[in-house]
């Protein structure tokens, strides 16, 4: 009984927390996997946004620059990632990108290869000019190879 009861609020506790995105945000997956997959079926880059429910400045992207008018524009051109260090796999993949320090963005292009990165938060215009900027180094890989 007190497994199942375990299991119950274990799930319950992550389905809120993946819940726990301000309405208007882009659809985060929270889990590397599956934009991973994601990537290879669609060929948009991804971004990983390693983040923690703790880190003041990760909570004030999640609520106030993914969800805002100028970013919105950029939902559908990406696969997006928000990954909670405070989970073992998240912090695994965390360390394996050397990382220091939340938030951390990593832009990836659809095969996976980092193509900008982003250290600590930005405004919302901000953080939009670096979403056009990624959008422009894949952009040519994109062209190159549809020749």
């Amino acid at each position: 009984m007190k497994k199942t009861l375990l299991i119950l609020a274990t799930a319950f506790a992550v389905t809120l927390h993946a819940a726990d995105f301000p309405e208007g945000s882009p659809k985060f997956a929270t889990a590397n996997d599956v934009v991973t997959k994601a990537a290879k079926e669609n060929g948009k880059p991804t971004i990983l946004v390693f983040s923690a429910s703790w880190c003041g400045p990760c909570q004030e992207m999640k609520k106030e620059v993914y969800p805002s008018a100028a970013v919105k524009p950029f939902h559908d051109k990406f696969n997006w990632a928000y990954l909670d260090i405070d989970v073992d796999a998240n912090l695994k993949l965390f360390e394996s990108h050397k990382l220091e320090s939340v938030p951390h963005l990593l832009f990836l292009d659809a095969s996976g290869k980092t193509i900008d990165q982003q250290e600590g938060g930005s405004s919302p215009k901000e953080f939009a000019k670096k979403l056009e900027k990624v959008l422009k180094k894949v952009e040519p890989a994109k062209t190159a190879s549809a020749n």
